[in-house]
């Protein structure tokens, strides 16, 4: 029996070795029984993911009035309600009616349009990240409480600042051209403007000259011989040339337009064809607007062409005063003439006077 049958000369298995000697299964189930997941030695762990702020936005947009006119200077305000703290930014329009907002956090936002003398407005939307959002075109109309009160307020200021443009015009930067108006729509005169441009327009220095020109031409001519020569000749008939001017003015462009409410003025057309154009300066040698903006027979202008006619025979000499004949033939010569230079005011004059204001030509 011997060795084989003595226990202590068997091989005894190490202490544990099973372990050492487990299968993929085996080495499962062991750790499911010490209460570790399975998955713990499996995965690799990762590093948590932070999200970044979202990128900002932009806004831009044209402010323009009913006319699709570009509106500069008009006030933007901006605001956002964002969660964490109300955004808030103003801008004000270019010179192209342009706007923009730059750097806008994405988020519901406002914006408000105010401009001086138009209603405001409001426009609403969402905004998203990155995004560059392009307004409609903004359109601001007139505020009519606002536009009424400032014509009605200002009324002779606006005429008085027409009347200081008009007596800066100068053909040839010489002779004086008060009596035309380039404006589409002027504001009437009253009395008291009337006489006061009437009394310019005689004071003038090119005033006295012309006189003194025709007097000379007249002295040359012998013309009015009951004058006599020499200096006290051509003195008579310069005052006689001055006179004629000097009443005609102040009777048909200050004394008959404030009694009868009518513009002395020629409002220059400028636009339309050239017979349209034609046509209208003809017109107005016998037509002329009132003070309410509508057009009449201009009483103003021929009855004082036969009142300068008339008071002319006081100081004319005797043979050479105008019987009532003359005197209406005179007038009718003196309405072709005002015909002639309103047509020599609308294609000419506008040319040879320097540094006129750009006003923009439109149907009076």
């Amino acid at each position: 029996m011997g060795l084989i049958g003595n226990p202590a000369n068997q091989a005894i298995p190490e202490k544990n070795a099973q372990f050492r000697f487990l299968n993929p299964a085996q080495l499962l189930l062991a750790l499911a029984l010490f209460g570790l997941p399975i998955h713990a030695w499996a995965q690799q762990p990762q590093a948590p993911q932070i999200a970044g702020p979202p990128s900002p936005a932009s806004i831009h947009g044209t402010v323009v009035d009913r006319n699709g006119a570009v509106l500069e200077g008009a006030r933007i305000s901006l605001t956002v309600t964002q969660p964490a703290a109300p955004f808030e930014s103003t801008t004000v329009s270019d010179n192209s009616g342009q706007f923009n907002f730059a750097s806008v956090p994405p988020a519901a936002f406002q914006l408000t349009f105010s401009a001086t003398g138009f209603a405001t407005r409001s426009l609403s939307g969402v905004l998203h990240a990155g995004e560059s959002y392009e307004a409609p075109a903004i359109v601001l109309l007139m505020s009519t409480t606002a536009s009424e009160v400032r014509v009605t307020a200002s009324q002779v200021e606006i005429a008085e600042a027409q009347i200081k443009v008009q007596e800066t015009q100068r053909v040839l930067g010489i002779m004086p051209n008060f009596y035309v108006s380039y404006l589409p729509h002027p504001s009437p005169l009253t009395k008291k403007q009337k006489f006061e441009l009437a009394w310019k327009t005689s004071v003038d220095p090119v005033s006295f000259l012309v006189s003194g020109a025709f007097a000379g031409v007249q002295q040359a001519d012998d013309t009015f011989s009951g004058y006599g020569e020499g200096a006290q000749g051509y003195a008579a008939r310069f005052a006689a040339n001055y006179g004629d001017n000097f009443i005609g003015n102040m009777i048909g462009s200050a004394l008959l337009p404030s009694l009868l409410k009518q513009d002395p003025r020629y409002f220059y057309k400028g636009t339309g064809t050239r017979q349209s154009r034609i046509l209208y300066a003809i017109a107005n040698a016998v037509v002329c607007k009132g003070d309410n903006g509508r057009w009449q027979p201009s009483y103003s202008a021929i009855l004082g062409g036969l009142a300068a006619g008339s008071i002319s025979n006081l100081y004319y000499p005797a043979a050479n005063r105008d019987g009532v004949r003359l005197t209406f033939e005179n007038a009718l010569f003196g309405t072709a003439s005002s015909a002639a230079q309103n047509l020599f005011q609308e294609f000419i004059v506008r040319k040879l006077t320097p540094k006129l204001p750009s006003f923009s030509s439109s149907q009076p």
